[in-house]
C-alpha cells in the first residue's frame, strides 16, 4: 500500500522526513501519530469530508503533518504563501472557504487581517499562541491517535503565484478515493521514471506551499521513502545536503540550475553528488545552455515535465530525447496538445508559434471567478495556461514564452524568454529579465535588466558588451536596446521571475519623464 500509515506499520522508526539544516526528524510512526491526532482535532471542531483548512506555515515538520492529516480525513488543504502580503493571505483563506487556518509566529507577521475579521475561521499557532490564535500543539495533544472513521484520500487545492494578478485558486472533483492511491502523473514522474522508492532518499529544495514540492514529497513518502526538506534554497548547501544524506533523487527548477552552474568550479568539485540518479525540473522553461551544462555535470538523469496547477495537460521528456529535441519540454502524456492562432482560432502546422492548448485533458475551474475559468478554454472545449510555443513533426513541444510576455515591436511580436536564454549564458550574469518598454517609434522596445554575479562590473561598457552578445547569437528584433544593472530580480521563492514588478516600475517612470 502506498501511504504512510502502511510504513507506519512496516517501518515505524524509519525516518519520514528530515530537515536538512537541523537534522530534525518524523519517523514513519511518529508522522500516523501526530496526521491521527490532527485528523481528530478537525473532526472534533465540525470538520467533515469536502471542507477545507488552510495553512501558512514555513517549511518543517508541522507542514507536512497537517497535510497528511487533511489528506488522510478526505479535507481539502490549501497552503499558502508565506511570502504573500496580508490582504493577498485574507484573501485566500475567504475565497477557500477555510474553517481551520494554522500558522506559526515566523509566519504570522501578515495575518492580521484574519484576526480582525468577524467571520474568521478557527485560527492557529504552532507554539506560544499569540493573541486571537489558540494553541495547535496543545490541543492535537489531547486528541487520540486512532484514524478517523471512513477514512478516504483529501487532496490540497493550491492557488497560482500570482505573478500576473491576484492569485487563482484550482478546482477539481473531490471523489471518494482509497488512501493508497497515487496520482498517475506524479507515479509516472516520481516513481515509475525518477525511480523513488522505498529505498529512495528524496531532497526537497524548494518551498513546500508550491504544487511541485509539496505534491512530490508527498509522493515520495507515500512509497516509504525519506524526505529531506531543506528550509531555504541555497546552491552550495544543496550539494552538502546530497552528499551529507546520499540523496538519490531531488526535484528542482531551471533559476537553481543556473545558481548551481554559477558556483566556483572548486565549489563544485568539492562534493560527491554521485549518489544522485533522477532529477525532476519544471516551473519554467529552462534555457537549453543551462540544461545541456546540467547533463554533461550530472549525467542523463535530468527529467523535464511541462504542467500547472490547473493539471489539464502534462508533457515529459528525459535527456535521451532532450538530447534528439533539444529545447523541448517534451511530448504530451496528459492530454493532446493543440497550438492555435490567436486571432484567427487556426490550428497551426509544426513548428508555427500560437498558444499551446491542451484537448482531451482534466477539467478544472478557477475557485468563484467564472470569467477567469471562461478565458482559459477555447469554443472547442480545449484549456490553456496561456502559454506560447509550437510542436515539431514528432509531436515535441517547445515553449516560446507566456502570452502575457508578449511584446509588439514596429507591429513584429516578439517573445522575450528567447533572449533571456541567451543572456543568462553570458559568464558574468547571473539573472535576467526583458520585457517591453514605451517608444514613441516602434511601440515597444526590448529592455534587459541583468543581476550581476558581481554587482561592481555594472558599467555602460558592459551593458554595450551584453547587447552584442545577444546580437552575434539572435535576430537583432529579438535583442535589448538598453540594459540596466540591478542588485537582485524579483522572484518568487519556486523561481517564478515577477516580471510585472519590473514592467509596472518602468512604466511609472515612463511616466514621470
Amino acid at each position: 500500500m502506498n501511504h504512510p500509515s502502511f510504513h507506519a506499520g512496516q517501518t515505524p522508526d524509519k525516518p519520514a522526513y528530515i530537515i536538512a539544516e537541523t537534522g530534525e526528524t518524523l519517523t514513519y510512526g511518529e508522522l500516523d501519530r501526530r496526521s491521527n491526532q490532527i485528523a481528530q482535532l478537525f473532526y472534533a471542531l465540525g470538520l467533515s469530508p469536502g471542507d477545507h483548512v488552510a495553512l501558512l506555515l514555513e517549511n518543517g515538520l508541522p507542514f507536512v503533518e497537517i497535510c497528511w492529516a487533511a489528506q488522510r480525513a478526505g479535507l481539502i488543504y490549501t497552503a499558502i504563501s508565506r511570502y504573500l502580503k496580508a490582504d493577498e493571505i485574507a484573501y485566500i483563506v475567504r475565497d477557500c472557504a477555510a474553517k481551520v487556518f494554522v500558522t506559526s509566529a515566523a509566519c504570522a507577521a501578515e495575518t492580521r487581517g484574519l484576526t480582525e475579521a468577524g467571520d474568521a475561521p478557527v485560527l492557529f499557532m504552532i507554539g506560544e499562541p499569540a493573541p486571537g490564535y489558540r494553541g495547535f500543539d496543545r490541543e492535537v495533544a489531547a486528541q487520540p491517535a486512532t484514524p478517523v472513521a471512513n477514512e478516504f484520500a483529501g487532496r490540497d487545492m493550491l492557488y497560482s503565484s500570482g505573478t500576473t494578478g491576484r492569485p487563482k485558486g484550482v478546482e477539481t472533483a473531490l471523489s471518494p478515493t482509497p488512501l493508497g492511491m497515487v496520482n498517475p502523473v506524479l507515479k509516472l514522474l516520481c516513481i515509475d521514471m525518477s525511480g523513488v522508492n522505498q529505498d529512495s532518499v528524496y531532497l526537497s529544495p524548494a518551498p513546500l506551499y508550491h504544487a511541485a514540492p509539496l505534491r512530490f514529497t508527498m509522493t515520495a513518502a507515500a512509497v516509504g521513502a525519506t524526505v529531506v526538506v531543506m528550509q531555504h534554497f541555497d546552491a552550495e548547501a544543496y550539494l552538502k545536503y546530497v552528499e551529507q544524506y546520499r540523496a538519490t533523487q531531488s526535484q528542482l527548477v531551471p533559476t537553481m540550475f543556473v545558481r548551481l552552474l554559477k558556483l566556483a568550479p572548486e565549489t563544485r568539485a568539492k562534493y560527491d553528488i554521485s549518489s544522485l540518479r533522477g532529477a525532476v525540473h519544471a516551473a519554467a522553461p529552462c534555457p537549453p545552455e543551462v540544461k545541456q551544462q546540467m547533463i554533461d555535470w550530472w549525467g542523463p538523469i535530468l527529467i523535464e515535465y511541462y504542467a500547472g496547477t490547473e493539471g489539464n495537460g502534462v508533457t515529459i521528456i528525459n535527456s535521451q530525447e532532450w538530447l534528439a529535441h533539444r529545447g523541448s519540454v517534451g511530448r504530451a502524456y496528459v492530454g493532446h496538445i493543440r497550438i492555435v492562432d490567436e486571432e484567427t482560432g487556426e490550428t497551426q502546422p509544426p513548428r508555427v508559434n500560437g498558444v499551446v492548448y491542451f484537448d482531451g485533458g482534466p477539467a478544472f475551474v478557477y475557485r468563484n471567478d467564472p470569467a477567469k475559468t471562461k478565458s482559459a478554454y477555447s469554443r472547442e472545449g480545449w484549456s490553456t495556461l496561456g502559454d506560447i510555443g509550437y510542436l515539431d513533426e514528432d509531436g515535441y513541444l517547445y515553449l516560446t514564452d507566456r502570452k502575457a510576455n508578449m511584446m509588439i515591436s514596429g507591429g513584429v511580436n516578439v517573445y522575450p524568454q528567447e533572449t533571456e536564454d541567451v543572456l543568462i549564458g553570458h559568464p558574468l550574469v547571473l539573472d535576467v529579465a526583458v520585457f517591453g518598454v514605451p517608444d514613441e517609434d516602434l511601440g515597444e522596445v526590448m529592455k534587459a535588466v541583468v543581476q550581476l554575479r558581481d554587482p561592481a562590473r555594472a558599467s555602460p561598457e558592459l551593458a554595450a558588451e551584453l547587447i552584442a552578445f545577444c546580437r552575434e547569437r539572435i535576430s537583432a528584433i529579438k535583442c535589448p536596446r538598453t540594459v540596466d544593472f540591478e542588485p537582485d530580480l524579483p522572484r518568487t521563492p519556486t523561481g517564478k521571475l515577477l516580471k510585472r514588478e519590473l514592467r509596472d516600475r518602468y512604466a511609472a517612470r515612463a511616466r514621470t519623464r
